[in-house]
This record gives C-alpha cells, structure tokens and sequence, in this order.
C-alpha cells in the first residue's frame, strides 16, 4: 500500500482511538483530555502518518527532458536498461508510455466519479501507479513473469511491465516494439480492444496516440546525447563496492 494510502488509514485510527463521537453534544467537547494512553497513541500515530506521507517519490521535475529524468532519478535509467534488455522495448518508448500514461506519479489514479456532482464514488477504473496497470493485467504480468512481489508504485517493476506488455503486443499483434503509436493504442485498449479495431472511432485518443509518439521521438533524441554518459554511470555502480 502507498505512502499516502497508509497515511489516511492511520489518521482514521486515531480519531477512532480518540473516541469522539461518544461525546457528540457536550459543551465541554474538546476540553476532557484523553486518557495518557489514548494520547500517547495519538502522538505516535502522527508521526507515523507524516513518516509515511514523506516516503512518496516525487515525479521528476523536467518530465520532457530524458536526460533530465535519468540525472535526476539516477537507478531509472538500470531499470528501464534492464527492461529493454529483458524484453525488447526501447527505453524512449517504456518512457514516453509512462510519461503519459500517468506523468511519472507513483500512486497515480484515475480521478473518482461524483453521485448527483457532490459525493465521491467509485473510480472508473482499477488503473494504479505509474503504468496504470489494472488489477487482473497486473494479475496476468505477475502470473507471467513470476515476479510475485512486484508493485505498481515501484518504478522498477512498473517499467519492466511496460516493456513486457509491449513485447505480449508484439507477439499477438504483431506491432512492432519501435512504433509507439499503436503500441500505445494496444496498450490504452488492451490487446483484444486493439485487434477488433475499439480505437479506430475515438478521434481524442488517436491524437492522444500522436503526443506518446512525439514524446517518445523527443525523448530518443535526448537519450542518444546522454546515453553515453549513463551507461558509464551505470558500469561504475555496477563495480562499485557500496
């Protein structure tokens, strides 16, 4: 569960620990102190909840510029090299998907449907972290791979989905793993969307389609003036001794 996710649950505990709603009508409501146990919980849990808040991953801050991206989060660029090496997909195209997919947050969600305009409801989908992979596609990539302890909100397991879906798309689709625009369109649809020809009639998504795929020339561009240097990076960490 996410930083921030765990950080709701445990202030929803302390109002329970607090037991407030049994004194709902009193005057005196927020001058009976509670008990030293109950506060000493309080305090803990506070600092728990703002411990785990603070261990989110901010998204990068010049999410265009890849070479930016890569000096920034120096073990990105391992993980996507290890990706692209495992399954093929190059590392503009993995990043261009995620780039748009949900702009590098790491617990990124689809925003929540309102009942009558005014009350949260349900999400419109299962999408979660940075691939916006749905539950039962996470299911299947586990199931896959093998890679049981994988976790939507990792960077380096959501960049090796990428690129192992883009790869299953290759295989059944026979999409080439270079050609961004209908990868991503077999991503968006699903690979069964995409055969039965779902995106053919959705005019905003096929524009869509069109930015991942300038993302991804632009991003292939910077990458090719700094790949160099990453790779030196990654080579002297891989002997280093810390």
């Amino acid at each position: 569960m996410e930083g921030s996710a765990r950080g709701y649950l445990l202030l929803g505990s302390i109002f329970n620990e607090l037991d407030l709603a049994g004194r709902r009508g009193r005057r005196d409501y927020f001058l009976i102190p509670p008990s030293p146990f109950t506060l000493y919980k309080f305090l803990v849990m506070t600092l728990a909840t703002l411990i785990l808040s603070s261990c989110a991953s901010p998204p990068p801050k010049q999410a265009d510029n890849l070479c930016s991206i890569f000096s920034e989060k120096e073990e990105w660029y391992a993980d996507a090299r290890s990706a692209e090496d495992r399954w093929g997909t190059p590392i503009h195209v993995q990043m261009a998907i995620i780039r748009h997919e949900s702009s590098y947050g790491e617990d990124a969600r689809p925003p929540r449907d309102y009942l009558l305009g005014v009350i949260p409801w349900f999400r419109s989908s299962s999408a979660y972290g940075y691939a916006q992979a749905k539950d039962d596609t996470w299911d299947w990539y586990i199931q896959k791979t093998s890679n049981s302890g994988a976790d939507r909100d990792d960077f380096d397991d959501a960049v090796d989905f990428v690129a192992w879906y883009t790869n299953q798309s290759h295989k059944i689709l026979g999409i080439s793993k270079w050609d961004t625009y209908n990868q991503y369109l077999a991503y968006h649809e699903g690979q069964g969307g995409y055969r039965k020809g779902s995106y053919r009639n959705k005019k905003w998504l096929l524009r869509y389609a069109r930015k991942v795929e300038q993302t991804a020339k632009r991003y292939a561009v910077q990458l090719s003036a700094c790949r160099k240097s990453l790779e030196t990076e990654k080579s002297w960490w891989s002997f280093s001794p810390w």
